[in-house]
């Protein structure tokens, strides 16, 4: 039993600890003063191959796994969790062509995405729900060559940024009657719909994604048609639920970073307020729950890389770790007392990005649901 990195991953960690503090700690402010996306800092990312760390090297990518992908964001995270959630989403879009894309699918669209020429998501959510995938209404008839798509979906991060597009849509009844669609953003009767106005995750787009008879090609079908639902959990369980994990796991160890640094600066009573029994007890709680939180993450992270299902552990990581962040942050502003209120420090920024990942990715109480699922087998 190893817990820890190798040499390889310690470099890896280093750099992008240097990358976050240089390129991306001076945009955070503008980020959230604005809500606007740094599209400078994502074309480095892609020049430094960010976007194909899943991608197999054959395809253009850097193939390194689940571990380093973990990495990569945690250190991305803990500057900013909205770059981290951008980053993990093209991801999460990338995801179904790698694992059940055809060849001809593979070579025509991961080298440009692992290049960074096209950004990716995925697209579930819709105005009827997340958590509810059999309840979307976006239909996909097929006509000669082509499916033709109308939907609409809500809440879609990288919605207004996106070239390549994961579409669920409903072709049938039952579990059967979803499939998963290639879907390019200059394709007639698809365009982004409204801008979402967040209050955390401020410099990460999210936003609707309308389709209008859009047309899409039948060799864009990814898997075959009705196998819509596998793929979409798969990749939300195994992509998009451990990336939110990794910008939480983010959070809470900037919080523990920030925390610790106020109280050995800040005086009280004559002497620095981490002397203090009080202060300690709230120190101690975000150091606790960045390590519990760290071994979950990783732990999932290790078992995706086995090739092991691991539906409960990416599910109990996710739980964690977001509500962990939310208490983390907590207990930050009340290290830093009035200060944790104001805009131009940190607490109170990262407050607002971690209540907004207890949702993403499937709620606590769905988390709660897959983990009970394993924990009934126990006896």
């Amino acid at each position: 039993m190893e817990f820890g990195f190798t040499p390889e991953q310690e470099m890896l960690r280093k750099s992008l600890r240097e990358f976050a503090e240089a390129e991306i700690k001076p945009k955070v402010q503008n980020m959230d003063e604005t809500g606007k996306v740094p599209m400078d800092i994502l074309e480095k990312m892609a020049k430094l191959g960010f976007m194909g760390v899943m991608i197999p090297r054959e395809y253009g990518g850097l193939g390194m796994g689940h571990i380093a992908r973990t990495i990569m964001l945690e250190e991305i995270g803990r500057i900013s969790a909205a770059m981290a959630n951008t980053l993990q989403i093209v991801h999460l879009g990338i995801s179904p062509i790698v694992t059940d894309g055809t060849e001809e699918q593979k070579k025509k669209w991961l080298p440009l995405l692992a290049r960074g020429e096209k950004l990716s998501t995925f697209a579930l959510t819709e105005p009827t729900g997340g958590s509810d995938v059999m309840g979307i209404q976006t239909t996909a008839k097929l006509q000669g060559d082509e499916y033709v798509i109308n939907g609409r979906k809500c809440f879609i991060t990288n919605s207004h940024l996106a070239g390549v597009l994961g579409i669920v849509a409903k072709t049938g009844e039952g579990s059967k009657g979803l499939t998963a669609f290639v879907v390019q953003s200059d394709f007639p009767g698809f365009r982004p719909g409204r801008e979402e106005n967040k209050f955390g995750l401020r410099g990460c787009n999210t936003g609707e994604l309308v389709l209008e008879n859009c047309r899409v090609p039948k060799e864009n079908v990814i898997g075959k048609e009705g196998d819509g639902l596998r793929i979409a959990l798969s990749a939300i369980s195994n992509v998009g639920r451990p990336g939110i994990t990794c910008a939480a796991l983010g959070i809470v160890r900037s919080c523990l970073e920030e925390a610790v640094r106020y109280s050995k600066q800040r005086v009280l009573y004559g002497k620095p307020i981490s002397e203090l029994q009080g202060v300690q007890w709230n120190l101690t709680d975000i150091y606790m729950d960045y390590e519990a939180s760290r071994l979950l993450t990783y732990y999932s992270a290790w078992l995706r890389d086995k090739g092991e299902r691991c539906d409960a552990e990416n599910a109990m990581a996710k739980f964690w770790a977001a509500e962990a962040a939310v208490r983390c942050a907590k207990k930050t502003i009340d290290v830093f007392g009035a200060y944790g209120c104001m805009k131009e420090l940190a607490p109170q920024r990262l407050l607002r990005d971690a209540e907004l990942l207890i949702a993403g990715a499937g709620t606590s109480d769905i988390m709660r649901l897959v983990m009970a699922r394993k924990a009934l087998t126990v006896a």
